[in-house]
This record gives structure tokens, C-alpha cells and sequence, in this order.
């Protein structure tokens, strides 16, 4: 499984994503190569479709894609149970890794 965290250098909440990614797939034992993506310029956004700092990919899928959602430099925003947050929590990384591991079977 590949897992990428696409983010810029503005938005800190990537910090607080890629500590919840790794922290799972230790948890999990899950077989992942863990990466970073880092977009510097409008273009880049456009080019890869990013939409807000952290943008998680699970082989190559934005498991909490928003098609609604800009594409862009800025911080993203999750809903989670607790309301909106700059980062998925560890359950949901968790059920996302979960459901394209399925996926893959």
C-alpha cells in the first residue's frame, strides 16, 4: 500500500496527519511505504488536483474526497465527530486503511 500526504509548508495540520498514518500502520502492522508530496505553487495544485493541506492518498484515492472542495494552496478541513478539524482522526485514517486494504483483496 502506498500512502502519500500531499501538503504545503503554510499549513501545519500535515504534521499532525503523517503522526496519525504512521501510528496506525504501526498499530496495524499494515505493509505501507508512507510519503510525503510537497506543493509549492498554484500550478502544482491544479496539476494534481490538490485540495488543501493535509490531502491523504491511499494508492493513489483521496479517501475523503470532497468534489465540492477547491482545488488549491490552503489548509484542508475534515468533519470528524467532534466537528471540523485540520486532520482525519486516527479512526478514520484507520477505517479508510482498513477499506483499501479490503479493496485490494
Amino acid at each position: 500500500m502506498d500512502i502519500t500526504v500531499q501538503h504545503f509548508n503554510d499549513c501545519p495540520n500535515w504534521l499532525t496527519t503523517i503522526e496519525r498514518i504512521e501510528q496506525v500502520v504501526e498499530q496495524t502492522g499494515t505493509n505501507a511505504t508512507v510519503r510525503l508530496q510537497l506543493i509549492t505553487t498554484p500550478e502544482a495544485a491544479e496539476a494534481h488536483s490538490f485540495r488543501g493541506s493535509p490531502t491523504v492518498l491511499i494508492d493513489g484515492s483521496d479517501p475523503f474526497a470532497d468534489a465540492d472542495a477547491p482545488v488549491g494552496l490552503s489548509c484542508r478541513a475534515y468533519a470528524t465527530p467532534d466537528g471540523l478539524a485540520g486532520s482525519p482522526t486516527i479512526d478514520q485514517i484507520a477505517g479508510a486503511i482498513t477499506q483499501s486494504s479490503g479493496a485490494h483483496r
